[in-house]
């Protein structure tokens, strides 16, 4: 008899237990849903919005699919042949960037993971003391003009290419990655200094390559303000000026023309609005996922040890 209450106990037990789970599950997806539902739908508004009329988004008619299909927003920004130079240079700046970002930042990084470097923490005192005070845009614009980079291709991937952050990043990962037993036993089969960062660490190390490497691309490909500051020559403007610039510019006619000619210009400005978003993110959202799977890998690994 008290076996059988036992039993009984146990799966009114188990049933509770289960039913709690399934109440928890239940709770945890349907706010999953509903912070995904907040990420997602900004970008799929942007995107309907840009094939829908300009009236109808300002009159909040626009909400699942497009109104008032058009294509006019792309027709009209494509017309613009400054946009393919815009691309061709923004293109370069972030494949030229992220290489010499990658190879000025990574190699910092395990050179102060290494217990062994002579006085790491006063060198790492001092990148982290830049984080926090620099000497401000115009003694940075008077350097940079007295390295006659001023106006030059490498004024966009040379004088910024070093990352603090970045640096900090991957040194924790080579300090909690990279395991010191690898470079004894290397050391021991006669590798060099360099010959274990090529062949053994930068191999072990493809996770936070590519997550650096991805951060440093996007904020190339975004980047506007250096341009707007270092570039005077259009020739050398990358995409996010040019695409600024047609926007100023529509804005511009439609606030002082009259008549029809104000009232289509102004409806072209508020439809490129959307266009622009689309066509200056389009290529890192088809970029991004190859280097997903290594994303969460690369911030998240070494954070927990044992």
């Amino acid at each position: 008899m008290s076996d059988s209450v036992l039993r009984m106990h146990w799966q009114k037990k188990a049933k509770q237990r289960s039913t709690s789970d399934y109440i928890f599950n239940l709770v945890v997806f349907s706010f999953s849903v509903v912070i995904l539902l907040a990420v997602v739908y900004p970008i799929y508004f942007i995107i309907i919005a840009s094939f829908s009329d300009p009236y109808a988004v300002s009159g909040g008619d626009v909400w699942l699919c497009p109104v008032g299909f058009t294509l006019d927003g792309y027709k009209e920004l494509l017309n613009h042949s400054s946009i393919w130079r815009g691309y061709w240079n923004t293109i370069l700046y972030t494949v030229v960037g992220t290489f010499i970002g990658l190879a000025v930042n990574i190699p910092a990084a395990y050179a102060l993971s290494r217990k062994d470097l002579f006085g790491r923490n006063a060198i790492m005192l001092a990148f982290i003391f830049t984080m926090f005070f620099n000497g401000g845009l115009i003694p940075t614009f008077l350097t940079i003009r007295d390295f006659n980079l001023y106006n030059t291709f490498w004024v966009m991937v040379l004088p910024f290419s070093v990352s603090v952050y970045n640096i900090i990043v991957a040194r924790t990962f080579f300090s909690n990655s990279i395991s010191s037993a690898l470079w004894d036993a290397a050391r021991i089969d006669g590798c060099g200094n360099l010959r274990y960062f090529f062949k053994i660490v930068l191999p072990l190390s493809k996770a936070v390559i590519s997550v650096i490497g991805l951060w440093i691309a996007v904020g190339q490909w975004n980047s506007y303000f250096n341009a707007l500051i270092y570039l005077k020559d259009a020739k050398r403007y990358p995409l996010q000026i040019i695409l600024r610039d047609i926007l100023i510019i529509n804005n511009v006619q439609g606030a002082l023309g009259t008549g029809e000619a104000a009232r289509i210009a102004l409806r072209l400005a508020n439809l490129m609005r959307y266009s622009i978003i689309i066509v200056s993110t389009l290529p890192i959202m088809i970029f991004y996922p190859f280097v997903q799977k290594y994303f969460n890998h690369g911030v998240m690994i070494g954070a927990v040890k044992g």
